[in-house]
């Protein structure tokens, strides 16, 4: 397939003079969105309205006996295209692909592609139709493709593996099949071949033997491609068509989850595909970095697609880096009437077919988020998605207990946690069925924390994400916790803050950070995790005393000191047993420093308490935490008053490619003190300048928020160096440079 972003024409109000090229466009490139949003109080009428598309398609010269399908990956909502002002193809989902063949409305030249983009939230298709808790951006915001193929061509294959070492190949031949054959491939991601098998066109599904072949598992993610080759009598090649796979056997049984025969507790967050500034529109680079900072960062196994299928340059990602995918239809509460209902079974059946080969994918969601029972609509769904593939289970998120059971899994949305509570439920208050039970959602709404509240809150935040984990891995009734969400996302009016920004995530918008993100790191053993998340300082402390403060970490303990004196070691509080690696409680700020006396007098005890307790004008206190594995200090954090402050800027990537599609790169920016920690109540001002063949996605100034913020970078059409600067009035300029290639 040929991939088509660039030299498009957009215009924000549709016509049918813009359809025939007789009202003018601005030039954009895709993934595009129908106008950029601001990172505070977004709304939907940034959005909705009935846009228009436009570009001159080019064709190869000889398309004599080929059959020519124009591909558009994602639509936000209701799709009309148009080739030579005829109508080619309506498509009523913005979450799913869909292409449509043009050969017959051709011409030799000239020809012109429109497209009439209704993102309105038109109550006629799911998700539509009630309120909704996150925006759903506009615009032809993913891959635009040509494919021209044979008049005889192949579909893609669907390969399972219903045993190891055992690829099962599912693959139609469009047109006549007589005299053909096909040859099944299996190979290595570096192109060797490891099994292959000839077998007569017309055989719909094969069985490839490939004994050699290593199982796809969370830390040792393989993968393998699946190519299928057309052959005729004489062994020419006519059609190639090829997948991405795992050979991996997923299975629910006895109340668990197993990964090829082994018990995984499936332990992750929830994922919306929206950016600042850029809404849904942001290219190939900054999917997969999502699904980087997941597994790396996060250190989470797992993540849910809320609330309708990503893009598969993410999921993808999710295939190579071991990340187990919960994704489900577009959905939020609301039922429409039937033709809604039809329009929802039809994404299950796009959703499935388009999304099958993933092997990070273990589990379909086949009900409307958060919906109320409605079986005949369900047994449908469920019915589509095992017909179309029974080698996986079929589940459906509630936020109701009890709800009639018509998928595999029973999932639920589990928000009782309110601090004092259990973490979790016990199942059987949830469900009376004998059927596995995943927690698909908690936290949340429940504790909306900002990057920027007080410390106490933002512990708070973390220890709820660790007490509704802790809860779920101790009662062995449940198979997996996904906790809401990964980061902070703009939503409707009716939720979120008076910015109209749901503040759930364990990171903000820009992906920096929160402590609760050290909930979930610090269960991984990746790399080592350190969260100190108290600033020590007595200024934020009735009266001036030091309360428990809370350390995240993987290591086994924790030593603590106070100007280079030893004061005491901790470790994982029992309260957390089930966890891996528990959150570590400091309860002693005196411990071995405290001096012993027989006799204490009043002025001694004043002395003693501004000694250890207050520190009221004495040396100024650093803190030190080390994390100590093994005997060996693994991290340290030091927490002492700040005397200068610096930016730490990171990019996702700094190498951008241009192409037939521009690159983006994500910037995360800190203020920093000089040992590390975040300067939280700095609201800096930040400019951001760009020189080269890059320009600035979002305004030029910046203010951090809770001492974090972003940027984003685009590529213009042009290769060579870039540099981007970052000024504040607090400290020295920061530069990254960046290498555009073509």
């Amino acid at each position: 397939m040929i991939r088509i972003n660039n030299n498009w024409e957009f215009t924000p109000s549709w016509s049918e003079d813009f359809m025939r090229g007789n009202a003018p466009g601005t030039a954009v490139r895709l993934p595009h969105t129908v106008r950029e949003s601001p990172l505070h109080y977004a709304s939907p009428a940034d959005y909705e309205m009935v846009s228009g598309y436009r570009k001159v398609l080019d064709l190869p010269r000889d398309l004599a006996g080929k059959r020519v399908f124009l591909q558009f990956d994602g639509a936000a909502h209701i799709a009309e295209v148009y080739i030579n002002e005829v109508k080619v193809a309506e498509h009523r989902s913005g979450y799913t692909a869909f292409r449509a063949e043009i050969t017959d409305h051709l011409k030799d030249t000239g020809n012109v592609v429109a497209v009439r983009l209704d993102s309105t939230e038109n109550s006629a298709i799911p998700p539509f139709g009630f309120v909704i808790d996150y925006l759903t951006f506009g615009g032809l915001y993913r891959d635009v493709w040509l494919d021209i193929r044979n008049s005889v061509y192949l579909d893609p294959p669907f390969i399972t593996t219903p045993e190891p070492g055992e690829a099962r190949v599912e693959c139609a031949v469009q047109g006549d099949p007589s005299g053909l054959t096909k040859r099944i491939s299996i190979l290595s991601e570096a192109g060797d071949s490891i099994a292959s098998a000839i077998v007569p066109a017309a055989t719909l599904t094969a069985s490839v033997p490939a004994p050699d072949a290593r199982c796809w598992d969370l830390e040792d993610p393989v993968c393998y491609r699946c190519r299928v080759e057309l052959l005729d009598g004489s062994g020419k090649v006519l059609d190639t068509v090829s997948e991405t796979f795992g050979f991996r056997t997923v299975e629910f049984k006895d109340g668990a989850f197993y990964l090829n025969s082994r018990k995984v507790f499936v332990r992750g967050l929830n994922r919306h595909q929206c950016y600042p500034y850029a809404g849904y529109a942001v290219p190939e680079q900054l999917q997969r970095e999502d699904a980087r900072i997941l597994k790396e960062e996060l250190q989470v196994n797992a993540v849910r697609t809320s609330h309708y299928p990503q893009s598969h340059y993410f999921l993808d990602e999710c295939d190579h880096r071991g990340l187990l995918v919960f994704t489900e239809i577009p959905g939020w509460q609301h039922i429409g009437d039937d033709a809604w209902k039809k329009q929802a079974c039809e994404n299950v059946r796009e959703m499935v077919l388009q999304y099958r080969n993933h092997p990070s994918i273990f589990l379909w969601g086949v009900r409307i988020n958060e919906s109320l029972d409605d079986d005949d609509f369900y047994r449908e769904t469920n019915r589509i998605a095992h017909e179309l593939d029974p080698s996986r289970c079929t589940s459906g998120v509630r936020y109701i207990e009890n709800s009639h059971l018509l998928e595999d899994v029973y999932s639920y949305n589990d928000f009782s946690h309110n601090g004092k509570t259990p973490g979790a439920m016990a199942k059987k208050a949830v469900t009376k069925e004998d059927a596995p039970l995943l927690i698909s959602e908690a936290n949340g709404h429940m504790f909306p924390t900002k990057a920027w509240d007080p410390w106490e809150k933002r512990q708070e935040h973390a220890l709820r994400h660790a007490r509704v984990l802790n809860a779920a891995m101790a009662d062995g009734d449940h198979v997996g916790c996904y906790q809401w969400c990964m980061f902070d996302y703009p939503t409707h009016q009716d939720f979120g803050s008076g910015d109209r920004i749901c503040y759930h995530g364990v990171m903000d918008y820009f992906r920096n950070a929160k402590p609760a993100a050290a909930t979930h790191a610090s269960q991984g053993q990746r790399h080592p995790v350190l969260e100190v998340i108290s600033s020590m300082d007595i200024g934020d402390y009735a009266a001036g005393i030091i309360g428990n403060v809370t350390c995240l970490t993987n290591a086994d303990e924790v030593r603590m000191y106070k100007n280079d004196k030893y004061v005491a070691t901790f470790h994982s509080d029992p309260a957390f047993s089930a966890l891996p690696h528990g959150p570590v409680t400091i309860d002693d700020t005196v411990g071995a420093l405290l001096e012993t006396e027989d006799r204490l007098k009043y002025e001694d005890l004043v002395r003693l308490y501004g000694l250890y307790i207050g520190n009221w004008g004495g040396q100024a206190t650093a803190w030190r935490f080390d994390a100590v594995t093994d005997g060996e200090v693994v991290a340290s954090v030091t927490k002492a008053p700040s005397r200068t402050l610096h930016l730490d800027v990171t990019a996702s990537h700094t190498e951008l490619k241009e192409g037939e599609v521009y690159d983006m790169a994500a910037v995360r920016i800190r203020l920093l003190d000089e040992y590390g920690n975040v300067a939280v109540y700095d609201p800096i001002p930040v400019t951001i300048m760009a020189e080269g063949p890059v320009e600035i996605v979002g305004p030029s100034v910046t203010v951090l928020e809770g001492g974090m913020g972003g940027t984003y970078l685009r590529t213009t059409g042009s290769s060579g160096t870039a540099r981007v600067t970052l000024f504040t009035d607090q400290t020295e300029p920061v530069s990254l440079m960046f290498t555009v290639k073509q």
